[in-house]
């Protein structure tokens, strides 16, 4: 008799482990979406309006780079660079997630052109290290510092990364 509620019990639990396994496959399968729509405004550096179907506007932060603050020094120069990038332009969002303000994170391309990685490549954003998994975008903020591209070309002291200045404010 109790190994019978042994046994009903670890099968109760592995009943209950698939179907939670179930649920992380799907709830990932859900975040997982591709969105394409005009951008309609940029919002600062990282961080558009998209106009879908429907007419819906979704707010979309571009994943795994963060750009200057729009106080910040270069923080106007960012915004502007992205603006040539995506402004008045069909783009395509590779949502990765949604962040606690309710934006889908995204990977944004333009055609061929990852705005993500062309925004770190010419010195407009850093690599957002808490959430950055792509490691050539390290290789591009490595090449555009030891260019002096963009923001790098500012003197170090004006250089404070955008998670640390938003720390401090």
């Amino acid at each position: 008799m109790v190994s019978g509620k042994i046994l009903k019990e670890a099968f109760v639990k592995k009943i209950w482990f698939v179907a939670l396994c179930l649920l992380i496959l799907w709830t990932n399968a859900v975040l997982a979406e591709n969105l394409s729509g005009k951008v309609v405004k940029i919002i600062d550096g990282d961080t558009v309006i998209l106009l879908v179907s429907g007419n819906r506007q979704v707010k979309i932060r571009l994943a795994e780079i963060d750009t200057p603050e729009s106080h910040q020094p270069y923080g106007q120069k960012a915004k502007q660079a992205l603006a040539g990038l995506v402004f008045s332009k069909t783009i395509t969002a590779d949502v990765q997630t949604t962040d606690r303000y309710g934006r889908s994170v995204a990977r944004v391309y333009a055609g061929s052109l990852d705005v993500n990685a062309e925004l770190v490549r010419s010195g407009s954003a850093w690599v957002y290290r808490k959430y950055a998994k792509d490691s050539s975008l390290y290789e591009l903020e490595a090449q555009a510092r030891e260019d002096k591209k963009g923001l790098w070309a500012l003197p170090e002291s004006e250089r404070t990364p955008p998670w640390e200045w938003r720390k401090r404010k």
